[in-house]
């Protein structure tokens, strides 16, 4: 047996052998007598090793011409381009391909993008070699030769339809259908060429979880005219990832399209007595307390609003302050509702608060696991709607008693609510604010930002011993 079989036995290989033994002669006679045909093969079995790899996800930037085994899952449009000082157009066609370890996209140039477009099936399992590179979703592997490998198998399953669970970064051509639990506004902005983009989102969940959905130019308009609580079913969505969560994209070649199915979600929600401060957290429960939108000036002159609600499940409540368009959330007392992706913070007397921002979703559930908690918030309802009381006129589970003629005047006294004006130094910042001014203290709600020691005057509506401050105003040469 000849050394160069020796050495190709001991390499695993997809290389035939006749291949092997052609290239470790090229090497001979390249490095000129300096290498006998031992050392050559295992030059050549080196180059082949550093080649090869076990599967994507091995797969890097910086690395030199790759060979590796995956399955064909979706294949995108084949585009033509105009090369420098050339007459003739080139083409390209993006695919995408996985194994057991990963998925990656690997584009095909020419030659082999119109074979693709050809040929080319889904579920059609590949040899490729290529070179990685960074690309827009991530590593990308530029291939220099594909062939199909009928013997082959690779254990990934290609799916015609998603669930949420089953997405992963780098998909394209994605169908998913789910249930409408959030719906965002439209907003516009500028691109690097000058024209105006739009924008806007939805929320999904199925019964695997749930998924940011954005809708892009022309698709953003199905924000608006989609409702929460609806099924649809996206189609020809891609997945981007941002600030380390996946999104489904619906650019033009996708759609939202409702569908007359029902679709099961259910939320995985934390006790709201496990809450810890910094902690981001979904929770849900019966809406016992519901506050008045409130309105602010913000430091570059825009105006902002929150809404502040009391969640309640069977381990504790929380107030939930929803800022921007969750203030305008079709949400009362006694619904049943899911919070998705707030944060904890430190809030009044160190009581818990949940914030809802950009990224959380408000959904109103149809049905409530646990009716205990939505007959509470309903007996609350309806013992503001007899009394006239402000549900801050008694503590969680105790109502002032029809006998008890004072205490039931103090609390509508102070539901009523008066304007005043308070001015003090802020000894407690954050929101709600304490000001104190010597003599006595207030608690005032307010989102100006305020540091510890400011001297400041409120004016607004003071309500169960809380200003609900309508304006703020810092003293010039107040300490900060």
């Amino acid at each position: 047996m000849s050394v160069i079989r020796e050495v190709y036995d001991d390499l695993d290989t997809d290389v035939p052998f006749e291949e092997f033994e052609a290239a470790v002669n090229d090497k001979v006679e390249q490095m000129g007598g300096l290498a006998d045909e031992e050392t050559a093969a295992m030059l050549i079995a080196h180059e082949l090793r550093d080649e090869e790899v076990n599967g994507i996800a091995d797969i890097e930037p910086g690395m030199e011409d790759v060979k590796f085994l995956a399955k064909v899952v979706s294949i995108g449009d084949v585009r033509t381009f105009e090369r420098d000082g050339e007459d003739e157009d080139g083409m390209v066609v993006n695919i995408e391909v996985a194994d057991e370890t990963g998925r990656i996209r690997v584009s095909l140039w020419d030659e082999m993008a119109a074979g693709a477009e050809e040929n080319l099936e889904v579920g059609t399992v590949l040899r490729i070699a290529g070179r990685p590179k960074d690309g827009f979703n991530g590593v990308e592997v530029s291939a220099s030769k594909v062939e199909e490998d009928i013997e082959a198998e690779v254990d990934v399953q290609v799916l015609d339809t998603y669930r949420v669970e089953d997405l992963a970064l780098g998909l394209s051509d994605v169908n998913l259908k789910g249930k409408i639990l959030d719906t965002g506004t439209i907003r516009t902005f500028d691109r690097d060429d000058g024209s105006e983009g739009r924008v806007s989102n939805l929320s999904l969940g199925d019964a695997t979880g749930r998924v940011r959905v954005t809708l892009w130019d022309e698709r953003a308009d199905l924000a608006e005219e989609l409702e929460t609580g609806q099924s649809v079913e996206v189609v020809d969505g891609y997945v981007r990832e941002r600030d380390g969560s996946l999104e489904l994209h619906v650019g033009s070649r996708g759609a939202v399209e409702v569908i007359d199915e029902s679709i099961e979600y259910v939320p995985e929600t934390t006790d709201i007595a496990s809450l810890e401060i910094g902690q981001t957290a979904d929770i849900a429960g019966g809406v016992i307390e519901s506050d008045s939108k409130r309105t602010f000036d913000r430091d570059d002159g825009s105006q902002g609003q929150v809404r502040n609600i009391r969640v309640k499940d069977e381990t504790g409540d929380i107030r939930v302050a929803m800022w921007g368009d969750h203030a305008d959330s079709d949400v009362d007392l006694a619904d049943y509702v899911v919070v998705t992706d707030v944060q904890i913070k430190d809030g009044w007397q160190d009581d818990l608060e949940a914030s809802a921002g950009w990224r959380s979703t408000i959904s109103v559930m149809d049905d409530a696991p646990d009716t205990s908690v939505t007959e509470e918030a309903e007996s609350k309802a309806k013992a503001t709607s007899v009394n006239s009381e402000g549900l801050g006129a008694f503590s969680d589970g105790d109502k002032p008693s029809s006998t008890d003629t004072s205490s039931s005047d103090d609390d509508s006294s102070a539901a009523t609510g008066e304007a005043v004006e308070f001015t003090g130094t802020v000894v407690q910042a954050g929101n709600p604010v304490i000001l104190d001014d010597g003599t006595q203290t207030k608690t005032v709600e307010t989102d100006a930002e305020l540091g510890l020691g400011d001297e400041v005057t409120v004016e607004g509506i003071e309500t169960d011993g809380r200003i609900a401050a309508d304006s703020v105003e810092v003293h010039t040469g107040a300490q900060r």
